[in-house]
């Protein structure tokens, strides 16, 4: 069996040649689906409790949010599929990579630029109430969903186009391990992505300092509606969670380097532990951020659930009253 990649392809190719024996990649692999399929059914609650009520696709806040927890559920899904696939075929078709790879790295890093969007919204919500409405319509969100994509695509698409160019059509119907270096080869790339994501993570640190700073003056100056500011600067606090989680996933590497050197017996069980704190931990924050701290959202969630553990008996008590009045 072989070992296990996380989406933005850190490991060097010399991880690959570590192998793990068939019940520890059974065990490995089990524990990841059934953490995939636990977060997909509270993401899936998330989504549908926020499509049945109107209140909230009308409003901003819940839009962005419900935009971060599906594009988590994609690159979530993803991931975990790339970790199954690299344990089962070890090697897969060059063109499907590319396709695993962009998905995975676009969404990771749609991630970051959305909490700054949402920590953005909250601040014009304290800071302008009075012009929040007009400020945070509808139309104007979707455009951003739609500005958030094509920002943090942009540089992974030039990435493909360089590659289409420098490669022959060949490669493209060969199988590699996939990982993101044997794939966008040219060492450029890997430059330019470096660069790339010291500029968007220093933004959206940024605006997310400079959106706690100014909550935080709201919070001592407003004599009303200190609690509404104060819960908005919690809420900031924990995208700021959220942002220090997905930065691990680019310093990762080294300390699994500096951790492999410290205990050089333990690598596949590092690397499993570091997979599963840098590419899925950060994806429970996320329902914990609104879909447990927001009241309105929790009223509904909560609503929806019971909805469902009622359907679920009387779809088990049903077969046997009809046994027993026939």
């Amino acid at each position: 069996m072989s070992s296990s990649v996380g989406p933005e392809g850190n490991m060097t190719q010399q991880f690959t040649l570590v192998r793990d024996t068939f019940s520890t990649a059974f065990v490995k692999n089990l524990i990841v689906v059934l953490v995939w399929i636990i977060l997909s059914y509270i993401n899936g609650s998330l989504v549908v409790t926020f499509f049945r009520h109107q209140a909230f696709y009308e409003d901003p806040r819940y839009i962005l949010f419900i935009h971060m927890v599906i594009n988590d559920a994609v690159q979530l899904t993803v991931t975990i599929t790339l970790f199954v696939l690299s344990y089962i075929f070890y090697r897969i078709n060059v063109s499907f990579c590319c396709f695993f790879i962009l998905v995975a790295v676009i969404t990771t890093r749609n991630t970051p630029v959305n909490l700054a969007s949402m920590a953005i919204e909250r601040y014009i919500a304290i800071r302008r109430p009075l012009r929040h409405h007009q400020i945070c319509t509808v139309r104007r969100t979707y455009a951003l969903i739609g500005v958030i994509w094509f920002v943090c695509a942009a540089p992974d698409i030039t990435d493909l186009f360089v590659t289409l160019a420098t490669e022959p059509l060949s490669f493209f119907h060969e199988s590699v391990f996939c990982l993101r270096p044997n794939v966008f080869k040219d060492p450029i790339l890997a430059r330019k992505r470096l660069a790339f994501d010291v500029i968007y993570f220093s933004c959206v640190f940024l605006t997310l300092v400079f959106t706690y700073l100014r909550v935080m003056l709201a919070v001592r100056a407003l004599s009303t509606e200190k609690v509404s500011a104060q819960r908005a600067r919690n809420t900031i606090l924990l995208h700021g969670a959220q942002l220090a989680m997905c930065m691990l996933s680019y310093v990762s590497p080294s300390v699994e380097i500096v951790l492999r050197q410290i205990f050089p017996g333990r690598v596949l069980e590092i690397r499993f532990v570091n997979y599963l704190i840098v590419y899925i931990l950060p994806r429970f924050l996320s329902p914990i951020v609104y879909g447990v701290r927001d009241k309105q959202f929790r009223k509904y969630l909560k609503v929806y659930l019971l909805s469902n553990r009622c359907r679920v008996k009387l779809q088990t008590v049903s077969p046997q009253f009809k046994e027993d009045t026939s």
